[in-house]
């Protein structure tokens, strides 16, 4: 089975229905919970996640949303060598870099996110939510 990571944003498009991103993350989570992909998150993706969607919901709402998203992807922890590597690298942003290597150092070798941009360089593959759902189409 194929195994992705997703970055926070594609996460917040789904759990938001943020527009015009929605779809691309609806479709790629409905192959998650269908079993056609494993998907990944990393540990920190899941405490921004609470912080952000505490902005904009009622706490338990965000929990609510948390917990219901739990059970669709598995979590990787942000390890110090995770940390190490991020503080080493030439990513603009950190957390893009903790991201990154989350991702790397658990052999996933596909990170999907709608900022592909900021995550240069990059030896795994990086895409957003609908050129990697154009990969699994049959031609």
């Amino acid at each position: 089975m194929k195994k992705v990571f997703i970055d926070t944003n594609v996460v917040l498009d789904l759990l938001l229905a943020r527009e015009p991103h929605y779809p691309a993350a609806a479709t790629l989570f409905s192959l998650v919970e269908k079993g056609d992909l494993q998907g990944y998150l990393s540990a920190l993706t899941f405490t921004n996640l609470a912080y952000i969607l505490q902005k904009t919901e009622q706490k338990r709402g965000a929990i609510r949303l948390l917990q219901t998203l739990r059970p669709l992807v598995h979590l990787l922890p942000v390890t110090s060598r995770v940390i190490d590597l991020a503080l080493a690298s030439r990513f603009k942003d950190f957390e893009d870099g903790v991201q990154y290597f989350t991702a790397s150092e658990a052999g996933i070798g596909v990170l999907v996110t709608r900022n592909v941009r900021d995550f240069f360089p990059a030896e795994i593959t990086v895409c957003s939510p609908e050129e990697y759902l154009k990969t699994l189409r049959p031609n």
